[in-house]
């Protein structure tokens, strides 16, 4: 990667000392000197650069790969050439991953704008009432209101809005133009930017004059090491909590209704829509743009495919796609038998013609 000044490359790390914070193993101990000093995608990896390979297909690029090492599993070892530098995993996207956050840790969450971020901006609006544990910095512009509690180590970007009686623990990063209200958070909770946590969710009762609004007086509380992307929105519960489990992410543009519970270590794709009172177990795993209906439980290990429209429950450890969703099998003969008939009716088409 060309290195355009937002992040830097690392100082340099012996491979072998690399190799024992991933818990892999280096092939040749003769290399245990190599430096790395960031990572790569095989295809332009230089001198320096830590790269990964998943399958056969990074075979050709390996052959002129510059790479300083090359990390992979056990079983495609003999793909890489010899005068590559191995590290063996048993999970090598895990262990890259860990390899990324090792050579780059300011990249694993937003950093403060200004260089000289410590402590409460003079620019900052900070009620009296606030209680705040040491090393908390505030940028300028953020608010934070009555009763706000926040723990050690939290910092709360430029611009940021914390609403009164609001809890943060400790080691978080909200990020700048983010608002937190009616909210308990965790510890170790990132939060990015314009991210929106806890409005009114949406809840009316048709009347003879309209909708009539339905008050929404419950809470969001996010658990430890939740991670929530840009532009993301969690509403508030109505009379019950909305609740985010402990070490889910969640990517941008996500919409989170209210009452919703979402279980632990959970990942909810891109522009997701959870209709109000759903509730997701553990492991859940949803993809980009699919949608949830409301008051449906979704069982503990479920994979939702892109684009898929959920109407009803789902039992735990099964795989489905689909408007509407049904197991993944069903769906995919269901497409290839469609596109079957498309194509064979256009053929007989041309052969009419």
């Amino acid at each position: 990667m060309e290195q355009n000044g937002f992040f830097l490359p690392h100082d340099g790390v012996k491979l072998l000392e690399l190799a024992q914070y991933l818990g892999a193993e280096l092939a040749d101990p003769k290399d245990a000197d190599v430096v790395i000093r960031s990572v790569s995608p095989v295809s332009r990896a230089k001198a320096g650069d830590l790269c990964y390979i998943m399958s056969k297909k990074s075979k050709d690029e390996l052959a002129t790969c510059a790479a300083s090492a090359v990390l992979c599993s056990v079983g495609l070892r003999s793909l890489v050439p010899d005068h590559l530098p191995v590290l063996i995993s048993k999970n090598a996207h895990a262990a890259f991953a860990m390899a990324g956050g090792y050579l780059y840790p300011k990249a694993l969450r937003p950093e403060a704008l200004l260089s000289e971020a410590s402590g409460i901006s003079d620019r900052a609006i900070v009620d009296p009432t606030v209680r705040l544990e040491g090393k908390v910095s505030v940028e300028p512009f953020a608010v934070i209101g009555a009763h706000a509690e926040i723990g050690e180590g939290t910092h709360i970007g430029a611009g940021a809005i914390i609403g009164p009686n609001v809890k943060i623990g400790r080691n978080c990063t909200i990020a700048a133009g983010a608002s937190v209200l009616c909210a308990l958070v965790g510890n170790g909770v990132i939060i990015h930017n314009g991210a929106r946590i806890g409005q009114d969710g949406f809840g009316y009762a048709p009347g003879p004059r309209g909708m009539i609004k339905i008050v929404q007086v419950g809470r969001v509380i996010i658990q430890d090491h939740v991670e929530i992307g840009a532009n993301t929105t969690i509403d508030r519960g109505t009379m019950d909590d909305t609740v985010v489990g402990e070490g889910t992410k969640i990517d941008n543009q996500v919409q989170i209704g209210h009452n919703v519970r979402i279980g632990r270590h959970c990942a909810i794709v891109s522009q997701v829509g959870i209709a109000g009172s759903t509730v997701l177990g553990d492991g859940v795993q949803v993809g980009g743009q699919a949608g949830l209906n409301g008051h449906i439980k979704i069982g503990d290990g479920v994979q939702i495919a892109a684009k898929s429209g959920v109407i009803g429950d789902i039992p735990a450890g099964e795989r489905y796609g689909g408007v509407p969703a049904r197991p993944i099998n069903d769906f995919l003969r269901e497409t290839a038998a469609i596109l079957a008939r498309s194509t064979g009716s256009k053929k007989m088409g041309e052969k009419n013609d």
